[in-house]
């Protein structure tokens, strides 16, 4: 049975929270393992909670968090219960990876309890860093962000600590290249850009870049010929049309929120591609 308070814990940048009830009917029905090489706000892992997963995320910070939330949720919540949602705290907060020495110093727990309250806090929920690694979006003066979600962080906890979920933070073909079969992928990269100022690239470091589109194609080529079913979600560019133009291509209509114009938030053709049809 199936926990509805398994949900995300950080809104993150192309969330898939909007788009589940349109992807939950393409995901295969039988699989032994789930793996999830781009995590991000893991909505899609929450969402299928499987018994056994393999998720990865470049962003350390985040796998960090999601570690913490399962090991120790009861410390976190008091943690989290300290902060103030004022300007100048934000800043503080904000600016403590400025100095590498002062972040290093926290312990794992606030360093989880400091990128959640960010993320809570900041404009339009947007973590972005700079090519320095440092936070850099602005304080977003909400009236009553919900800081401390304490039945959600607690349920994501016990779901983490009790099925066999394994962490990691490296390269999305190192996650791919040690898969069995009967594994299921959910891919869910950085989108190719649909023009070119709509790159938002910014919640790592460095950019994914359409040689890395061709890079994880190749990947998917090697999944297919190993017999693992690979779902992949991207934007409906030419580009990434006529990649994966021998599989099976959907499109989805997704609502992006994250967009710093507000006129320019709507919908937008996506693309789902599958190397098996529905079951």
């Amino acid at each position: 049975m199936k926990n509805r308070l398994v949900a995300p814990v950080v809104k993150w940048v192309g969330g898939k929270r909007q788009l589940l009830d349109e992807l939950t009917p393409l995901f295969p029905k039988k699989y032994t393992v789930y793996c999830e090489p781009f995590l991000g706000g893991a909505a899609v892992l929450f969402s299928l909670q499987p018994k056994k997963a393999i998720v990865n995320d470049l962003n350390t910070e985040l796998i960090a968090m999601y570690e913490v939330i399962r090991d120790y949720p009861e410390e976190l919540i008091e943690s989290l219960k300290k902060h103030e949602n004022n300007e100048e705290y934000f800043y503080a907060m904000r600016d403590i990876d400025r100095d590498k020495e002062v972040y290093n110093s926290l312990s794992k727990i606030e360093k989880a309890s400091r990128l959640i309250y960010l993320n809570k806090t900041c404009f339009n929920g947007l973590f972005r860093v700079n090519s320095a690694g440092e936070f850099n979006t602005p304080f977003g003066n909400y009236k009553n962000p919900n800081i401390v979600n304490e039945p959600i962080l607690k349920a994501v906890g016990k779901y983490l600590k009790t099925n066999d979920i394994a962490f990691r933070s490296t390269d999305f073909s190192d996650v791919l290249a040690k898969l069995k079969k009967g594994s299921f992928v959910y891919l869910d990269p950085p989108y190719d850009p649909t023009s070119d100022t709509a790159s938002f690239t910014g919640y790592n470091k460095g950019g994914f870049n359409r040689d890395e589109q061709i890079r994880l194609k190749e990947c998917c080529d090697e999944l297919d010929k190993r017999d693992i079913k690979f779902m992949l979600s991207n934007s409906s560019t030419q580009f990434i049309r006529e990649l994966y133009k021998g599989y099976n291509i959907s499109f989805v209509k997704a609502k992006r929120a994250i967009n710093s114009n507000a006129n320019k938030r709507g919908a937008v053709d996506e693309v789902v591609i599958r190397n098996y049809g529905n079951e």
